[in-house]
């Protein structure tokens, strides 16, 4: 019997597709963990993370100011509104990334040390642990996706065989999406230990 793509049967239609959209989310999401990820050269994802406290909230970096890398070992952070240098620069020393931010009063200037041996193996083994955490995130709505369908067969919605073939198919997928995260997490690994 030819196998029948769950977005094919209707029951389970909408389901496959929050479940693809879900897991796309969680790879996504390990991507941008991926780019503030620090290497050994200056990337303005660096400072993905910094929020700032401007006009009476926390505001992410990026909405306050211009970052740029205009060179591999330095990040510059041109604030559009120069009263909040001091908020900015107190922002990026405080948000734990290793940072020692220079003001000159009309721009940040943040050097970007070599790593060291030690923290480049620190480095991977956080990004070791980001990766599983994002496994189990995938794995969780995979479980999540066959609880519906085994609960779309006990209300007699599909057959059993469209069972089977559904429960396989979010198995490829889950494969898939973890496969993905993992060959981001090889090459972003290379990348941080490279000198």
């Amino acid at each position: 019997m030819a196998q029948v793509s769950m977005a094919a049967i209707p029951a389970l239609k909408d389901s496959f597709a929050q479940l693809r959209t879900r897991m796309d989310k969680a790879v996504e999401d390990f991507r941008k963990e991926m780019g503030a990820t620090r290497t050994g050269r200056a990337s303005v994802h660096m400072l993905d993370s910094v929020t700032v406290d401007a006009y009476g909230s926390q505001m992410p970096l990026n909405q306050l100011a211009n970052v740029s890398a205009p060179e591999p070992q330095l990040i510059t952070v041109q604030a559009w509104d120069v009263s909040l240098i001091g908020a900015i620069e107190k922002a990026i020393r405080s948000a734990d990334l290793g940072l020692n931010p220079m003001n000159d009063g009309k721009l940040i200037r943040v050097p970007v040390p070599a790593l060291t041996e030690e923290r480049r193996k620190e480095m991977v083994k956080h990004l070791h642990k980001v990766l599983e955490d994002h496994r189990t995130a995938v794995r969780n709505i995979r479980r999540d996706g066959n609880d519906l369908i085994k609960k779309a067969v006990k209300d007699k919605k599909i057959t059993e065989d469209e069972e089977h073939g559904a429960l396989e198919q979010i198995q490829k997928l889950t494969d898939d999406e973890i496969k993905k995260m993992e060959e981001l997490a090889k090459g972003k690994e290379k990348e941080v230990l490279s000198l």
